[in-house]
């Protein structure tokens, strides 16, 4: 079973920070990656539909015998972690209490304050906020961004981008003026838009949910003993154009590589 891959989800090509950071904790690993750019994004859509979207995703990695599952979507993991793992029955992790904990340790050291930056799902699930009220952060201020997961995918921001400050500036301004000790990036889309966010955000440490999810999931896979050592490879699958997929995903990679992608049906599993 070590030699099986990881698989990783997500509903565009956000999830692939997480992936980058697994590459770079667990280079022998192979990586089976799904990105469902065809029906991004999961944040608006109601939990019935984001509960299919996520089943159907897990079913495809099932399909290709991975041993493990990181659900690099803060929007499935706040909406229906517990109905993805009971589906997968192999170790799955989400992206919601690796970050809480991260967060609620930075917390306790200030004001005991976290900003939760998410999705419209995400922020309504409550699921942030119950983790951290949980783990003893008093204040929990939740803000929801809707147009930060579309702004990523299509207009490739830079902080100097006068759109980007102006969209960004206005969702994080009234959090900025809450002055949190952390704030927790709710998506795994959110870390392209960090050297803005800080700006707005200059004395709070930012939360990353997918690498938090990713260094969980190395330590339950080195728990378990299913560390690969002879692997590495890693291959990628979106339900969107495979072209457009490959070209964009070196932006979240960091500048690694992304040679091939394939396009799948996801509406068949």
């Amino acid at each position: 079973m070590n030699k099986l891959p990881i698989g990783v989800f997500d509903s565009g090509l956000g999830g692939l920070t997480a992936t980058g950071h697994l590459r770079s904790i667990l280079p022998n690993e192979d990586i089976i990656y799904f990105g469902d750019n065809a029906r991004i994004p999961y944040g608006t859509k109601s939990p019935e539909i984001i509960l299919k979207f996520a089943l159907q995703d897990t079913k495809f990695l099932l399909s290709k015998g991975v041993k493990a599952i990181l659900i690099a979507c803060g929007t499935v993991s706040s909406n229906c972690l517990n109905e993805v793992a009971a589906l997968a029955d192999i170790p799955v992790v989400g992206v919601i209490n690796a970050a809480a904990r991260a967060a609620a340790a930075v917390a306790k050291q200030g004001k005991n304050s976290v900003a939760v930056l998410g999705t419209n799902a995400t922020i309504e699930s409550g699921a942030y906020e119950t983790a951290l009220r949980n783990m003893g952060v008093e204040s929990v201020i939740n803000r929801a961004c809707p147009m930060f997961v579309p702004l990523v995918e299509n207009w490739h921001p830079t902080a100097e981008d006068i759109a980007t400050n102006a969209v960004v500036s206005e969702y994080i301004s009234p959090v900025g003026a809450q002055n949190p000790d952390a704030a927790i990036l709710g998506c795994t889309h959110y870390p392209l838009l960090s050297e803005v966010i800080k700006k707005y955000l200059p004395n709070t440490q930012l939360i990353s949910s997918g690498v938090c999810a990713a260094e969980e999931l190395k330590a339950i896979l080195t728990q378990k003993g299913l560390l690969n050592t002879a692997g590495g490879k890693t291959e990628f699958y979106t339900s969107g154009g495979a072209e457009a997929f490959v070209s964009n995903a070196k932006l979240f990679l960091k500048g690694e590589s992304c040679n091939t992608a394939q396009h799948i049906d996801i509406e068949k599993y």
